[in-house]
């Protein structure tokens, strides 16, 4: 492992001490073994691993075609297909996928890999978007992810109370609930 970028590296006063919160997340995805399989996941796409910021791990040019998302998170882990100084230019898309970390550590681990494909499921059955009804997406940040939000099939917006409109989108969504992706 390397060496934080400039880019992704904390500033002074964080890089002395973690936040009481991070360093819990990372204790409990290293327990779990959620950070074990990000590192695992990391090595098999030949990403190359650097620290970055509040304890995570940031795995840059992730060559794997799987996911096609241009980052995603496995524990600590964030993969990504960009270089870090890319990605460090994207302070939303980081602060979606360290949202997603937090939520490993809160589901246990690798259970949240299940629960979020049977979530995607579930908002591609409401709304025809894997990512646009997924709790997990609209915790971290619709917006952040470079997700929008979508109504409703108008089949089931018809039977809906409010016709199916979008709802507010968590984290980082516009206050009229129209992100951009």
């Amino acid at each position: 492992m390397r060496a934080a970028d400039p880019a992704l590296a904390a500033g002074p006063a964080r890089a002395a001490r973690l936040r009481t919160g991070y360093r819990v997340r990372l204790a409990v995805n290293l327990v779990n073994g959620s950070t074990l399989a990000g590192i695992l996941v990391a090595a098999t796409g030949r990403a190359r691993l650097a620290r970055g910021p509040d304890g995570l791990l940031v795995g840059e040019r992730y060559r794997l075609p799987v996911p096609p998302a241009p980052a995603f998170c496995v524990g600590n882990v964030i993969l990504t297909r960009y270089d870090a100084s890319r990605l460090a230019g994207s302070p939303a898309l980081l602060a979606h996928e360290a949202r997603h970390a937090t939520q490993f550590a809160c589901c246990g681990g690798l259970p949240m890999v299940p629960l979020y494909f049977l979530a995607a499921a579930v908002s591609w059955a409401l709304t025809g978007d894997f990512g646009a009804a997924n709790v997990f997406e609209r915790r971290a940040g619709l917006a952040d992810g470079g997700y929008r939000d979508r109504p409703l099939r108008p089949a089931l917006a018809r039977r809906c109370p409010g016709g199916g409109q979008p709802r507010p989108a968590g984290r980082g969504a516009a206050a009229d609930g129209d992100a951009h992706g």
